[in-house]
């Protein structure tokens, strides 16, 4: 066979003889991979790029608490003295919730587990809660969760609520003290997790 210039080297090719632009698997990524790097899949036989934003089980992306700082003595939803936890060490998950005003926003849809801790010293006629609501319609809130008890001393509280958030614009979430009377009190604290509230997204709505 007749070869115009020199004749190919009878050998196997090898990575060193690749462009540097050739994927070769030669360079380890270090980090893990942003949403728009890509992976090689199969799809059904056909050779296709996929973003890494689009391939599932990428864990808990969101994850964080807030406390309240300050004692709540009355019936009304809790607008005021709330703080992110920053002490101890704390550390969050992804952006965070945000809240103005006792409303707080999701940073992302997905189904949240919503987890609140109440501290409650209630007179021995009073049976304190705090109410979680959630509405879908930034408008109409439901009673879903209730954290209390009481009829004298001291105890600490927990309620548990997965919330559905299709739309971060419509779906919110809000706390209310009910049934505070006489000397009743929802413990806050600025330093410790008296009365808290934390948020775990664990996955796609």
């Amino acid at each position: 066979m007749s070869y115009i210039g020199s004749k190919p080297a009878n050998k196997p090719v090898v990575a060193s003889d690749l462009d540097s632009t050739v994927i070769t698997g030669q360079t380890a990524l270090a980090v893990a991979p942003a949403d728009t790097d890509e992976f090689l899949i199969s799809d059904a036989g056909t050779l296709k790029r996929i973003d890494a934003s689009l391939v599932g089980g990428g864990g808990i992306t969101e994850a964080d608490q807030f406390r309240l700082t300050a004692n709540v003595t009355s019936d009304a939803d809790i607008t005021a003295n709330l703080e992110r936890v920053d002490t101890g060490g704390f550390g969050k998950i992804g952006t965070g919730m945000s809240q103005s005003s006792g409303i707080f926003t999701f940073p992302s849809t997905g189904i949240y587990l919503i987890l609140v801790q109440s501290y409650i010293a209630a007179d021995s006629s009073d049976n304190v809660y705090v109410f979680t609501k959630t509405t879908t319609d930034n408008s109409n809130y439901v009673h879903v969760g209730s954290c209390g008890g009481g009829f004298g001393g001291e105890k600490t509280y927990f309620s548990q609520n997965m919330f559905d958030v299709t739309n971060t614009t419509t779906h919110k979430l809000k706390f209310t003290a009910n049934s505070i009377g006489g000397s009743s009190v929802i413990a806050g604290d600025t330093n410790l997790n008296i009365t808290s509230f934390t948020f775990i997204r664990l996955g796609d709505t």
